[in-house]
């Protein structure tokens, strides 16, 4: 992949926890953690915020983000899919430099804990496989839902096996290995993306990058960000830009990386 473009999608109106984009975690504005986590990665030529909120582009901007478009309201809604808000990020950034991209890398603020090598790896992964559409972060959770995943007695009257391959299982050994989606980063191909309609998940052939589970965090609500506040604190969750970090220092985010470099 030669050229990559890094999206970090953040919407103004978020309602499970209002503000979230720009909160502060770990010293840094949540949306700063994901501009950092790009900036380290020599997989991504350009990272840029697709935004509807003047606020969080004005934050973005003071943390080295390059904000070259404010989102239009058609796609800033609580019911837009995340396709054609990424197809519009890429096709405005296209249209602005005057040639295309190769991929696109989308980096969700509300999923921090990254490690910037993983694009890279994706990248090598999607360039060797001509069939795939995209690489997409995976994890195993901490439990199997195939053994203990259970319908709700509202719609049967009593607790029903969510998964039949779980049926007659009795030990978690014995159960087949599960491994889910965690929207730590996707990596698609840019042709991908333009014909995208609404499921990336079914509309195309992906490989999935095993990473951590600790590290595939996702904030939707007060009680999350509080837990990886606390993870953080306690060093169970590191981000490699922060200076007290072991992973290595701050780096300041870059917007533009020349292909000859």
């Amino acid at each position: 992949m030669t050229r990559i473009l890094g999206i970090i999608p953040a919407r103004g109106g978020s309602k499970g926890l209002p503000g979230k984009n720009i909160r502060p975690l770990a010293g840094l504005p949540l949306i700063a953690h994901s501009l950092r986590a790009a900036a380290l990665s020599p997989a991504v030529t350009r990272c840029i915020v697709s935004t509807d909120s003047a606020e969080i582009a004005e934050v973005a901007r003071a943390h080295g983000g390059d904000v070259p478009f404010l989102r239009p309201a058609a796609l800033a809604g609580d019911d837009i899919p995340m396709a054609p808000v990424v197809r519009h990020a890429l096709e405005s950034v296209e249209r602005e430099e005057g040639r295309p991209y190769d991929a696109v890398l989308l980096l969700d603020p509300t999923s921090p804990a990254r490690v910037p090598s993983q694009f890279d790896e994706a990248s090598r992964r999607l360039a060797q496989d001509a069939s795939l559409d995209g690489v997409v972060s995976v994890s195993e959770p901490t439990f199997n839902p195939v053994w203990v995943g259970v319908r709700s007695p509202e719609e049967s009257g009593a607790l029903a096996r969510f998964f039949d391959s779980g049926t007659g299982v009795t030990r978690r050994q014995d159960v087949p290995r599960f491994l889910r989606i965690n929207g730590n980063f996707y990596l698609w191909r840019a042709d991908f993306v333009r014909r995208l309609e609404a499921s990336w998940f079914d509309e195309g052939r992906h490989a999935g990058l095993e990473i951590p589970e600790a590290q595939a965090f996702s904030i939707d609500d007060e009680y999350e960000f509080r837990l990886i506040e606390a993870l953080v604190a306690a060093g169970l969750i590191q981000l490699p830009w922060l200076s007290h970090n072991p992973g290595g220092p701050a780096a300041a985010p870059r917007t533009e990386r020349s292909t000859d470099d």
